[in-house]
């Protein structure tokens, strides 16, 4: 059957992530009536499941450092950025009742350190604006007449005129939660030209030996700095069955692809006492005792074991005695990274609708009233708030631009 709703502009939200439900926030509050669809039981559940280890909302330094962190993308998005910035997603938790504060390291986080109480509270709001959410309800794509097509979950089919479409689907990262990335046959088909899709904000593979894994998986190294290509990374990293995780290599993962891509791996390097100049740390080295073994002289000068088994597992001779070359190594150990995680366990998705399809909108030039929002776009975030904020941002600008599209006054 096909509905049509001749009362108020009906405007379809396809995606109930957070760029989905800020695009319906938008709409409803400038007079639409709106409803968000989404294939799973309930919304929200990658966004939910980030905020398990306390969600890390947006980050607090200033906008033009902030702007840089999306590399290649920053000129298309900086624009829709400074249209809704990070103090603005910072005013929008304290509507609803979680203020935020900034940690150590700059990063923004909501006073709970949660994102339940946030998306309790969001939910509530949009109810009172006349938001419906139609769950289990699968985007099969356009029919011919330019209609949505949806699978429900009674497997029932639905055919949905509307006024305004905004699709806010996702990437393809953690698909179990929501986002397959099955969008992009859907666009393909209606002409448009798409980034192809990678995992971002991944882990890198590392091809340990056994005995290294037995005894270190699931161990942190503290305080690190990495980089590749000339991009670096600082803070803690996790020690792998496959490699290694943690936020320095999630920010160097699109560095390390391209080098794998062009050479079929990719080099890391890892200072291990980035904070100590290399003088400061080669005069702690040489004040080892006689006959005292390398691995106790290391215990005592600092090191813990999975450091040490690291220096051992990586470096392609025995240690070095002389201090100023152990030092050299310690500030210069390099591994040879042999892929990077896939899409089912990366943070986020690069790649996606290319900003050359779409107006400073974020409508689709080759489907005028259908707008695009979130990790659909081509752009790549490292972890620390970028993606989030790029989320809410992209739904401001679809949510607001689908409003004047159907003549609505924001």
């Amino acid at each position: 059957m096909i509905i049509a709703h001749a009362k108020k502009p009906f405007c379809a939200v396809i995606g109930a992530g957070p760029a989905g439900l800020f695009a319906a926030e938008i709409l409803a509050r400038a007079g639409a009536d709106v409803c968000v669809y989404d294939h799973k039981p309930s919304p929200a559940r990658k966004f939910l499941m980030a905020g398990r280890g306390g969600l890390n909302i947006t980050h607090s330094e200033d906008i033009e450092t902030f702007l840089a962190r999306y590399g290649a993308a920053s000129g298309p998005l900086t624009p829709l950025i400074r249209a809704w910035p990070p103090q603005a997603l910072r005013e929008f938790c304290a509507c609803l009742g979680e203020a935020t504060f900034i940690g150590s390291s700059g990063r923004v986080f909501p006073s709970s350190f949660k994102a339940s109480p946030l998306m309790r509270a969001w939910l509530i709001r949009l109810k009172q604006l006349g938001v419906t959410l139609a769950m289990r309800h699968k985007f099969l794509g356009f029919s011919a007449d330019g209609s949505l097509q949806f699978q429900r979950g009674d497997g029932g089919a639905l055919n949905l005129a509307a006024d305004a479409v905004i699709l806010a689907l996702g990437g393809a990262s953690w698909p179990k939660l929501g986002s397959d990335g099955a969008w992009t046959k859907i666009l393909e088909h209606q002409g448009l030209s798409l980034a192809p899709l990678h995992a971002a904000n991944c882990g890198a593979l590392i091809e340990w030996s056994a005995l290294f894994r037995q005894a270190h998986e699931a161990k942190p190294i503290k305080n690190v700095r990495v980089w590749c290509e000339g991009a670096s990374g600082r803070g803690d990293l996790m020690i792998t069955r496959t490699g290694l995780e943690g936020g320095p290599i999630y920010a160097l993962s699109s560095h390390l692809r391209r080098q794998i891509e062009t050479n079929t791996q990719a080099q890391l390097t890892i200072d291990l006492r980035p904070d100590t100049p290399l003088e400061s740390l080669t005069r702690k080295l040489a004040k080892r005792t006689p006959k005292q073994s390398q691995s106790t002289y290391l215990k005592r000068a600092g090191f813990h074991a999975p450091e040490i088994a690291l220096l051992r597992e990586t470096y392609p001779l025995p240690l070095p005695q002389e201090a100023a070359a152990l030092a050299r190594v310690i500030k210069n150990l390099e591994l040879k990274v042999c892929g990077l995680a896939d899409l089912t366990r990366a943070i986020s998705t690069s790649g996606g609708v290319l900003f050359e399809e779409v107006s400073s909108e974020l409508m689709l030039k080759k489907l005028p009233g259908v707008f695009v929002a979130g990790e659909m776009l081509d752009f790549d975030a490292p972890t620390g708030g970028y993606l989030l904020q790029a989320a809410f941002s992209t739904g401001f600008a679809a949510g607001t631009g689908a409003a004047r599209y159907v003549g609505l006054q924001v």
